[in-house]
């Protein structure tokens, strides 16, 4: 697969259970780490790879010198915090933002956002089950201005920040069932009932994928 200018960002911050998502990110599926899975899945399509996280001890000898690795500015603002890090210091105009709370990241999913994407959209985000998965979308730079401004009000919910924004909606249901890009909403918590995984249910950044669940 070709890659195109574009920053892939992996928000990896906040705790659960007074574990940091950093070091969660670690866990293995199949002999590989989580956030190994989503820098491989995202090297397929982007040429810039970023984690950003308020943990990053637990990260800096597993992720290679390619990886930049970056904290949050605004730190306990939830996902928020860590897209605001993400627009603000991507190289690249087009950024794939993904919680590390999804393992199976489908660089094959983004392209077809990318591809779908119009102009006058400032976001592209696939539409899952009637919701919008907003953690596995691609956001342009020029949105960090709107991030910014929420948080100076000391707003965290993310539904809120794509009120601010023009955002298209993808209907991506079929995509699932298709083998080269699989259930890419699926989270940490499937593999764990299925013995694949110890982990629990959590939310990376702390809080959902989805913008339903938001709190």
């Amino acid at each position: 697969m070709k890659t195109i200018p574009m920053t892939g960002a992996i928000l990896a911050g906040g705790q659960h259970g007074g574990e940091p998502w950093a070091q969660r990110a670690l866990t293995e599926i199949d002999g590989e780490a989580v956030i190994d899975r989503q820098i491989r899945s995202m090297r397929e399509l982007c040429r810039e790879i970023i984690v950003v996280t308020d943990s990053p001890r637990p990260l800096l000898k597993a992720l290679d010198a390619s990886i930049r690795l970056i904290t949050d500015y605004h730190t306990e603002r939830g996902p928020l915090g860590g897209i605001h890090a993400a627009l603000y210091l991507s190289k690249y105009e087009q950024i794939w933002i993904a919680a590390c709370n999804l393992p199976d990241l489908s660089a094959a999913a983004a392209r077809k956002l990318w591809e779908h994407r119009t102009p006058a959209a400032r976001a592209v985000i696939p539409i899952v089950r009637s919701q919008p998965i907003a953690l596995h979308g691609i956001y342009d730079k020029s949105c960090a201005e709107a991030v910014n401004r929420q948080l100076s009000l000391n707003q965290t919910s993310l539904a809120g920040f794509l009120g601010r924004i023009e955002w298209q909606g993808v209907p991506a249901d079929s995509w699932l069932a298709d083998p080269a890009i699989g259930d890419f909403t699926r989270k940490l918590s499937g593999y764990a009932q299925e013995g694949r995984a110890d982990t629990d249910s959590a939310i990376c950044h702390g809080m959902s994928t989805s913008v339903e669940r938001l709190r």
